[in-house]
C-alpha cells in the first residue's frame, strides 16, 4: 500500500477528505455504460461456457427465519450437484446461511470442495454493537464458515462517521482469521453513485476480501450501473495497492440473462482475471433453476417442467 493510503485511516478526518477526494461518479454515463454492456448478446457454445461459468460463481443462500437443519442439507446437496441426472453440471461456489446453520452446512459440503459462507454481525441491519458484531463472526468461524458476509453500519457511513465503519471492518476482519470477508454495503440504502464508490474504497481500505452489493432485503439492490461501480472500484484499488479484491452482486438475480449481463460486465471493465469464483460471485436463492433449465435446452433442444428442479 502507498504511504499516503497508509495514513488515510488515522482519523474521521483524512478519512473523509480522502473518501471525498475520490473523483465523483458520473450517474448519466454509468448508467448508459450499464445499459449499453447490457444488450450485448452471447450464443451457441459461449453462452454454455457462460452459463456453467455463472453456475460455478453462485453462493446458493438461504437466509430466512424459516430455515431448518433440512432445509439447509437439501441446498448443500443441490450445491454439490445441482441437476443429479447431469453429473456434468458443475458445482455451485458456496452456500450462504445463518451462524447457527454453519456446523450443519459444513458437516453436509464435507469434502466436496463447496465453500460455506455465513452472514454475520447483526445482518441485515448491522445496528448492534461491536461486542456482539465480533461474537457473531467468531461464533460462525468457530462452526467452520469459510467466508464471513458482514453487513457495514449504513447509519454511521451516511452520518460520515467513516473512522467508526472502517474500525468494526477491520475488527471483524480480525475476528475472521482465516475465513475471507465480504463487506456488504447495501447500496440501495446509500442514496447516490458517489457514496457507493465511497463506501467500497471504505471496506478495502479497512481489509475486506470482497465487497458485496446487498443483502437481498432492500431493493434497488444489484442493479447493473452499482455492480460496474464496484468493479471500477476494485480495478482502481489493485492498480493504486497492488491488492485485488473480488465483488459480489446479491440481490435481485434472477434469470439466466441477468446472470449473463453480470458476466459481461466483469470482462468488459476488470477483465478475464476476474472471471472466476475466486474473484466474483453471484449471491442468489433463485437464479441457479433457471441458469439450469437455459442449459438443459441448450443440451437436449426442451426446456425441463415447472416441478424438474427443487425450489430453494
Amino acid at each position: 500500500m502507498t504511504t499516503s493510503l497508509n495514513d488515510v485511516a488515522t482519523s474521521n478526518v483524512t478519512l473523509r477528505s480522502f473518501l471525498h477526494g475520490l473523483p465523483g461518479v458520473d450517474r448519466v454515463g454509468a448508467d448508459q455504460r450499464a445499459a449499453m454492456l447490457g444488450t450485448r448478446s452471447i450464443k451457441t457454445t459461449a453462452k454454455a461456457q457462460a452459463i456453467d461459468l455463472a453456475i460455478g460463481m453462485v453462493d446458493l443462500t438461504t437466509l430466512e427465519g424459516a430455515d431448518t437443519p433440512g432445509k439447509v442439507r437439501a441446498m448443500c446437496a443441490k450445491a454439490v450437484h445441482p441437476d443429479p441426472a447431469d453429473p456434468s453440471v458443475p458445482k455451485v461456489a458456496a452456500v450462504c446461511v445463518y451462524p447457527d446453520m454453519v456446523a450443519g452446512a459444513v458437516a453436509a459440503l464435507k469434502g466436496s470442495g463447496v465453500k460455506v459462507a455465513s452472514v454475520a454481525t447483526a445482518f441485515p441491519s448491522g445496528r448492534s454493537s461491536l461486542d456482539v458484531k465480533i461474537a457473531d463472526t467468531t461464533f460462525a468461524v468457530a462452526a467452520g464458515a469459510d467466508e464471513i458476509d458482514m453487513v457495514i453500519d449504513r447509519g454511521a457511513f451516511l452520518a460520515g462517521d467513516y473512522l467508526k465503519v472502517f474500525e468494526e471492518i477491520t475488527a471483524i476482519k480480525a475476528a475472521c482469521g482465516s475465513a475471507h470477508l465480504k463487506v456488504i454495503l447495501e447500496t440501495g440504502e446509500l442514496s447516490t453513485y458517489d457514496n457507493v464508490r465511497r463506501a467500497s474504497w471504505l471496506a478495502m481500505l479497512a481489509g475486506g476480501d470482497f465487497i458485496k452489493t446487498s443483502t437481498g432485503k432492500v431493493q434497488p439492490a444489484a442493479t447493473l450501473p452499482v455492480t460496474l461501480i464496484m468493479l471500477e472500484a476494485v480495478r482502481d484499488f489493485l492498480a493504486v495497492t497492488g491488492r485485488k479484491v473480488g465483488v459480489k452482486p446479491a440481490g435481485g438475480i434472477r434469470t439466466t440473462k441477468d446472470a449473463i449481463k453480470m458476466l459481461v460486465l466483469v470482462n468488459e471493465t476488470v477483465g478475464d482475471g476476474w472471471l472466476s469464483p475466486d474473484w466474483f460471485r453471484l449471491g442468489a436463492s433463485s437464479v441457479l433453476n433457471d441458469l439450469l433449465m437455459q442449459r438443459q435446452k441448450m443440451t437436449t433442444g426442451r426446456y425441463a417442467g415447472p416441478d424438474y428442479f427443487t425450489l430453494d
